[in-house]
């Protein structure tokens, strides 16, 4: 199913933790452009559901991003990409 969305599938048998897989992804969306700054990601059951992942590791890769300065949580409002990222996210990119 996460294929069928554009959402490529998570590998468990990766070396890496489910959660980073799904962050990575995401943070790779924010950086080529196809998630804007302003934009609301989908809702956890949504997510989880494209992703094949629990709603707990959809948690875990939010915080993990919100972490990075990728994303922003505002309560009752949803998850969204910033409209400025963080400075350091910049300097990453320009390196």
């Amino acid at each position: 199913m996460a294929e069928e969305q554009g959402v490529p599938p998570v590998d468990p048998t990766r070396v890496a933790y489910v959660y980073m897989q799904v962050a990575d992804h995401v943070a790779a969306q924010i950086e080529a452009g196809t998630l804007r700054p302003g934009a609301r990601l989908a809702g956890e059951r949504d997510l989880a559901e494209q992703y094949g992942v629990a709603i707990g590791t959809i948690r875990r890769a939010i915080q993990e991003l919100r972490d990075r300065g990728l994303l922003v949580t505002l309560p009752a409002k949803g998850t969204f990409v910033p409209e400025q990222l963080s400075t350091d996210d910049a300097d990453l990119r320009d390196t």
